[in-house]
């Protein structure tokens, strides 16, 4: 192996050609096609890139150093693969700026976001977001060309870079050079959980300086042997920031079919290292207790032992001895399956864009699986703080500690406060937003509020904006509630209401896996007697209900008014929720009540429901 060098640019697209100089592969990226893993070396990554640069160049799209609003925009709307990053890198070194949209992005966002940036040219992932972009395009005037990533009789990549194959490189390595780690790399548009997006302006310095802050951090070790599963959208500060970790780190990234076949490309690629959400871990752990729940005998009665046990987890080696002997057991007997579940090669999972529930860390804890819990917002690219490797430096219900390059500091209503390379240039044509972006001395105000746990652990305790005070003048932080409802395996998904209202009511998604489970172990033990376990099992495998019956079973709504009510008793009176809708259909991004990175659309959501939220304070008699 060679000894790398650290003289690093600072600028993202150099990263293909430190890995071509240093840690050559075969396998740089990778992707599912016709049922097969297909390849790309190094240098066919390099080359792909320079010809997709020279292909743009020669249409006339170009940058302004230092002029964002002069720059061309170059959009593009498609599913993770190796095509998007080297387009992507390819639009960063003519010095135009991507603009990356999510796939399931809204008919009125996209003509929002495209007409907002100006975007003269969009990359589409298929055939059928061709034919969505073509319908929009009359109404997008600056739009003049649509390529499609895959091949057909429309204008397509394969075209842009066999025209590209063609063209002399010395102007575009000229241009190159001549681009400075201020220039902006990408507009990234937020997802919009009120209002419409707003187009987040961020230099290559900006990502450049995250990146090396979190390899610094954690630490993460350049290792060419090492492979990642990327399956979180690239169109995401997230996962493109990572994304860049893992090419200055010299990993292999290998792009996910979807998420429905997530399970089977892990068991595949065997990744060391993934990049989540917390709601896929939480689905991981729903779909865990829902086998357990099948299991028979001892072997049930050790899986649930090994479920209590990871409740009292933690990362500190001072536990009682007892307790990892204990552990070791679990780990050994139940918990080895888990880390087969995710094909036994996992380092760690690195876990961002909400904030875990504590149940769901533990367990994978104790199963032996790490997640670095980190915070952070697009305005900074994203990274704030973040637990560490290290597990002295991990604490469970944290998001972690400051990384070194930046400074974070509490303002006396306990909103988040950051200031470094990584924070925005601002948003793109709204000065005004920009002055309410930061303080009057200079700190970018994060709108989420937290406090320091064992002294410099950031805790994060809620949404500054969805912070609501009821009718009679007490402050409600919805988030904490709703993250006690999620740690209940009953519960899906639930929004907390209640501002300038007399009592705290909630809309529930309840997990109708959990309540499939529930319902047959009440209709076996109901009818089999001493067989209640022979007849649930093979209840489980033939019987299926709707949702609708599910939510209007007596039993069940029984079952869910009962958990509601013991939650009640860990919240304060003025927390407890007094009124609850229970909904049978799970909110997503395509039906609009969640962003793309899932977080909850709480106005349109509020929207959605008015009638059953009106009907739950038309008796308002509650204190």
């Amino acid at each position: 192996m060679k000894k790398y060098a650290y003289q690093y640019t600072s600028r993202l697209f150099d990263a293909i050609e430190y890995n071509l100089n240093n840690a050559p592969k075969n396998d740089m990226l990778s992707k599912k096609e016709n049922g097969a893993w297909r390849s790309y070396s190094s240098q066919e990554v390099y080359d792909t890139i320079q010809n997709i640069s020279a292909g743009l160049l020669e249409m006339g799209i170009k940058g302004i150093v230092g002029n964002p609003e002069g720059s061309d925009k170059v959009a593009i709307i498609a599913q993770n693969a190796p095509e998007w990053i080297m387009i992507d890198i390819a639009v960063q070194q003519t010095a135009a700026i991507l603009v990356p949209l999510y796939p399931t992005t809204s008919d009125a966002e996209i003509q929002h976001i495209l007409n907002e940036s100006q975007a003269k040219i969009i990359f589409v992932g298929d055939q059928n977001l061709y034919k969505k972009i073509s319908e929009l395009q009359s109404q997008i005037p600056s739009l003049q060309h649509i390529f499609s990533i895959a091949t057909g009789g429309v204008n397509n990549l394969t075209n842009l870079i066999q025209k590209g194959a063609t063209i002399d490189k010395q102007a575009l390595t000229v241009l190159k050079q001549s681009i400075p780690d201020s220039h902006v790399a990408t507009l990234i548009y937020t997802s919009g959980t009120t209002g419409l997006p707003k187009g987040v302006m961020l230099t290559h310095k900006n990502i450049f300086s995250n990146v090396f802050a979190v390899k610094e951090d954690l630490p993460i070790v350049n290792n060419p042997n090492l492979h990642v599963l990327s399956f979180l959208p690239l169109n995401h500060i997230f996962e493109k920031m990572a994304t860049y970790g893992y090419l200055f780190s010299f990993y292999s990234i290998h792009y996910a079919e979807s998420l429905d076949k997530l399970g089977e490309n892990i068991l595949e690629v065997r990744p060391d290292i993934i990049t989540v959400v917390p709601r896929l871990l939480e689905k991981i752990y729903a779909k865990i207790l829902a086998k357990g729940a099948t299991l028979r005998g001892i072997k049930k009665k050790l899986f649930f032992w090994s479920l209590q046990l990871s409740t009292q987890f933690q990362h500190d080696t001072t536990v009682s001895f007892w307790y990892q002997i204990q552990l070791f057991i679990a780990r050994k007997l139940v918990f080895s399956k888990w880390r087969a579940a995710l094909g036994n090669n996992i380092k760690y999972i690195v876990c961002g864009g909400a904030h875990a529930p504590e149940i769901v860390l533990r367990a994978f804890g104790a199963a032996g699986i790490k997640i670095i819990e980190g915070y952070g917002i697009t305005e900074n690219s994203p990274i704030i703080t973040c637990n560490r490797l290290s597990y002295k430096k991990n604490l469970i219900g944290t998001v972690g500690q400051s990384l070194h390059h930046q400074q974070v500091r509490l303002a006396e209503d306990g909103e988040i406060l950051v200031k470094g390379d990584s924070v925005m240039i601002g948003y793109y044509k709204h000065p005004e937003l920009n002055e309410q972006a930061y303080t009057t001395d200079g700190w970018l105000k994060t709108g989420d509020i937290g406090i320091w746990e064992q002294p410099d652990f950031l805790k994060i305790t809620g949404r500054k904006k969805e912070l609501f005070k009821t009718s009679g003048g007490k402050f409600v932080a919805p988030n904490v509630i709703e993250e006690i409802f999620k740690n209940n395996p009953m519960f899906e998904q639930v929004m907390v209401i209640g501002e300038n209202r007399k009592f705290v009511s909630a809309l529930i998604v309840p997990d109708f896996a959990y309540l499939t489970t529930l319902k047959i172990k009440n209709i076996a033990m109901f009818s089999a007697g001493k067989k209640v376990q022979h007849k649930t099992d093979r209840l489980m495998n033939n019987t299926k209900f709707s949702n609708h019956y599910l939510i209007n079973d007596t039993f069940i709504m029984k079952s869910i008014h009962e958990t509601i009510e013991h939650i009640n008793t860990q919240l304060n009176h003025v927390e407890q929720i007094k009124k609850y809708v229970i909904l049978e259909n799970v909110w997503t991004s395509e039906s609009g009540e969640m962003t793309p990175k899932l977080s909850m659309r709480r106005k349109i959501i509020e929207d959605k429901y008015k009638t059953q939220i009106e009907a739950m304070y038309q008796d308002d008699f509650h204190d």
